[in-house]
């Protein structure tokens, strides 16, 4: 009976639990991304401003989440760490899908030419499917695309901060 009532609690509990971070980040307006500022043409700073293929991604990513976008620089040691502690919801790394995310992070869909994805943290579904519905609008209507083109296929900026 115990086990009956445990498991029956934790299955009503869960949900609740798995919301927190979409309330969180929802409730706080803003998207904490991490990344790295010296890793040009993805994070970079150019006139003591953040810009590159990851800080754009990362303003069109909290602008289809309906949140600001609040960048965090940090050593690359720290930066998946930092996402499950939750110091960071996200994290813009350049982590390949081949690559596998420490085990306590889950990741978002596979995107772009190079299969990138985004970690945060683990059993948080709501927050996944809103992460992966956004990169999809930002995929179709082709701004994925542009941004590639501009930082990584040889544009004008793909070689900037070298």
């Amino acid at each position: 009976m115990r086990l009956t009532i445990g498991v029956l609690l934790a299955v009503l509990i869960s949900p609740l639990a798995q919301a927190e971070l979409i309330d969180e980040i929802n409730d706080r307006g803003e998207l904490r991304i991490a990344v790295q500022a010296d890793t040009p043409p993805y994070a970079f700073k150019e006139a003591e401003h953040l810009t590159g293929f990851e800080i754009e991604l990362g303003q069109a990513l909290a602008k289809e989440l309906d949140l600001r976008a609040e960048f965090i620089e940090t050593p690359a040691d720290e930066v998946l760490p930092g996402v499950e502690s939750g110091k960071f919801d996200i994290a813009l790394n350049q982590l390949n899908a081949e690559h596998k995310a420490e085990a306590a992070l889950d990741v978002s869909e596979a995107f772009g030419k190079a299969k990138l994805v985004i970690p945060f943290q683990k059993d948080n579904p709501a927050f996944e499917s809103a992460v992966n519905n956004a990169l999809q609008r930002i995929k179709d209507d082709g701004r994925l695309a542009a941004l590639e083109q501009k930082w990584l296929e040889g544009g004008e900026k793909a070689t900037a901060g070298q």
